[in-house]
């Protein structure tokens, strides 16, 4: 067996999904090892496991740490043993050969952190999936975006970024990383719990001059939202939440004119929940807002840490809100390329 390079799942109550995509892993990832790591499940996952998947390595964590740090005590007690680390979601479908041109492209290029494949949708595999696609950026007020997903806009694969690209962020649905970089940095921020812990591992590894890309060579189809549900008023809490603790951390310039000014977008997207009767989702944006100023100090001091003097991670430079909903740019490829540096 080829101990460089360990595909790991991280798995929480969900057995349906481990019967219906871990076939396809164990089949393609040979001859590396799969790990799956229980993060406290009360179903039958272990049992499904031990019983169907001996040649698949389980470890049980005591309790459900969320994504971050569920990720980060999994990898800790594997850290001695691999090189790299696929990480995996649950619902995803992976296909021949999806493991080795990332781990080429790794290899020839030491100054590359990590990559993903391309991320298409398992409920319509002409499409990209929400999370990840063809490769992530942010823009100047720290949006994320894709190649081939603006917001909630996805657009067809036709094959138009089949190449190559450096990108600001790796999807942690489907993830290549190399092991002592992501323990360099600690891994996740475990305070993130669940959602763009991964664009955060990546801003923080950018800084220090890494870079990410994107190899399309490599193809996987991702289900989305199968522990939560993209439309969930907890889904839409931790986004904007953790974006303000991203910027906190990660903001090369003056950090309270960058906040205050996201935060006056977050409170436009609450009035816009509001108005279309998502009153929840407005709750939500108010509470996240809320949980800043709690976690103020804890978050500065992570920021001083971490010590961030200048931005060196791929930005694109324009507004992605203004560019979607005012010029109407809804594709990537109708975005200014001069903006991204």
């Amino acid at each position: 067996m080829n101990t460089r390079l360990a595909v790991v799942i991280l798995n929480f109550n969900g057995q349906q999904h481990l019967e219906r995509y871990l076939p396809s892993v164990v089949k393609h990832s040979a001859p590396y090892q799969v790990i799956v790591a229980d993060n406290g499940s009360t179903d039958h996952s272990v049992s499904f496991l031990s019983a169907h998947y001996p040649s698949v390595q389980l470890l049980e964590l005591k309790h459900n740490f969320g994504f971050a740090g569920g990720y980060n005590v999994a990898l800790e007690q594997i850290k001695d043993s691999f090189d790299y680390y696929f990480i995996l979601n649950s619902d995803v479908e992976v296909t021949e050969n999806w493991i080795n041109p990332l781990l080429a492209f790794l290899e020839e290029n030491p100054s590359v952190a990590a990559c993903q494949p391309k991320i298409k949708s398992w409920n319509n595999k002409s499409q990209f999936e929400h999370a990840g696609a063809a490769g992530g950026f942010i823009d100047s007020n720290y949006f994320p975006f894709c190649r081939g997903r603006i917001f909630d806009r996805l657009e067809l694969d036709e094959t138009q970024y089949d190449f190559n690209l450096p990108i600001t962020w790796t999807s942690g649905a489907a993830m290549l990383i190399r092991a002592n970089l992501f323990h360099e940095v600690r891994g996740f921020d475990s305070d993130f719990f669940a959602h763009m812990e991964e664009i955060d591992l990546c801003l923080r590894l950018g800084n220090k001059g890494h870079q990410f890309f994107c190899i399309p060579e490599s193809t996987v189809y991702h289900l989305g939202g199968g522990t939560l549900d993209y439309q969930s008023p907890k889904k839409v809490y931790l986004n904007f939440r953790n974006s303000l603790f991203m910027i906190m951390k990660n903001h090369a310039g003056p950090l309270l004119p960058m906040l205050f000014y996201r935060m006056c977008l977050d409170g436009i997207a609450g009035i816009k929940f509001l108005i279309s009767g998502q009153l929840k989702n407005t709750w939500m944006v108010f509470l996240s807002h809320m949980n800043l100023y709690v976690q103020f100090g804890r978050f500065y001091k992570k920021r001083r840490q971490i010590r961030v003097r200048k931005r060196n991670f791929i930005r694109y430079n324009g507004q992605i809100i203004w560019d979607y909903y005012f010029l109407k740019n809804t594709i990537f490829t109708a975005l200014n390329k001069r903006k991204f540096n």
